[in-house]
């Protein structure tokens, strides 16, 4: 088929248009792009794959010739360190991923439906409401008032409760998702209002397909500050059955390092303990899961800010 038609067109007097030519300059700059962004690559990569290499490197090999990418005696001793109560971290584990998926879910849903409320043209208060979001960005009661909230007034001091709620909405994801709500044509909740559907139904069945990226890019950092939140588990929880993973590992870093500190101010021979594997060990079990996250959202992700970011 396709030589019948060359033929054809050849008799016709038609030439078939090229392929465009790369000229020199821009084969100069895609050959500078590509080298820069692996450069820029290999800088973020191999951080991570020093300190995976460091996390299953001896601590004498560590103290004696430093970090390398290769380990120069390989070692399992601080991943058994931290393993050494695996009943005590599969339950922070179990309390920090129940965290991130449900926390997640409930922000994004509160988030969303607040944004696109306030963005309504309809709604006569979203000016008042939004300068009240806005005002909580720029001044903060403070830590005291706070802990004095959360502990004498909601009575939350060691519930998983605390944990879920207080990072539940950040006003600035509201602001971008705001701004990317409006770049959605409002000619389609028009048409949905004259199908007789409710604000509701247009909400859940209409906007949200819609905000995937968006959705997609502030769940990303919703799910990041839930996995990496330490601080709330050190104000609010003293029971050990609801500490997060961040924090009990922070933990079990602290009481290492005092015990060392312990023995050398009082004479005694320092526990044979990992140190500074320890501490690259602990990095890898923290970030290991989360990073999972990224290839799932990577296509959404560019889309989602850029559009939250020009709209504006």
């Amino acid at each position: 088929m396709n030589s019948a038609t060359d033929t054809r067109v050849a008799a016709a007097g038609i030439s078939r248009p090229s392929a465009p030519k790369i000229r020199a300059d821009q084969w100069i700059m895609n050959a500078i792009s590509y080298v820069w962004v692996t450069f820029v690559a290999l800088l973020c990569i191999l951080p991570f794959l020093l300190i995976l290499s460091g996390s299953f490197t001896s601590e004498r090999a560590i103290l004696m010739e430093g970090f390398k990418l290769i380990p120069a005696e390989v070692s399992l001793e601080a991943y058994r360190f931290v393993f050494k109560f695996p009943e005590q971290i599969l339950r922070a584990y179990g309390v920090t991923v129940s965290l991130t998926v449900l926390g997640t879910a409930l922000s994004l849903f509160v988030i969303a439906m607040c944004s696109y409320v306030l963005q309504r043209p309809d709604f006569k208060w979203r000016n008042g409401f939004s300068f009240f979001f806005y005002f909580t960005t720029l001044f903060s009661g403070g830590l005291v008032p706070l802990y004095i909230l959360v502990v004498n007034y909601l009575k939350l001091k060691d519930t998983y409760w605390v944990l879920l709620l207080l990072p539940l909405v950040n006003v600035f994801y509201i602001l971008v998702m705001k701004s990317f709500m409006r770049s959605i044509p409002a000619a389609i909740t028009e048409s949905a209002k004259i199908d007789g559907a409710g604000d509701f139904t247009i909400f859940m069945r209409l906007i949200l397909p819609l905000a995937k990226p968006a959705l997609a890019t502030i769940g990303l950092f919703v799910a990041l500050g839930y996995w990496n939140d330490w601080f709330n588990s050190l104000l609010f929880i003293s029971d050990q059955r609801l500490y997060e993973l961040q924090y009990y590992l922070y933990k079990v870093l602290g009481n290492v390092e005092g015990l060392k500190i312990v023995a050398e101010k009082s004479g005694r021979p320092v526990p044979d303990m990992p140190g500074e594997g320890l501490k690259m060990a602990l990095t890898i079990v923290v970030t290991g899961p989360i990073i999972f996250l990224y290839p799932f959202i990577q296509r959404y992700f560019v889309k989602g800010l850029t559009i939250g970011a020009v709209k504006g």
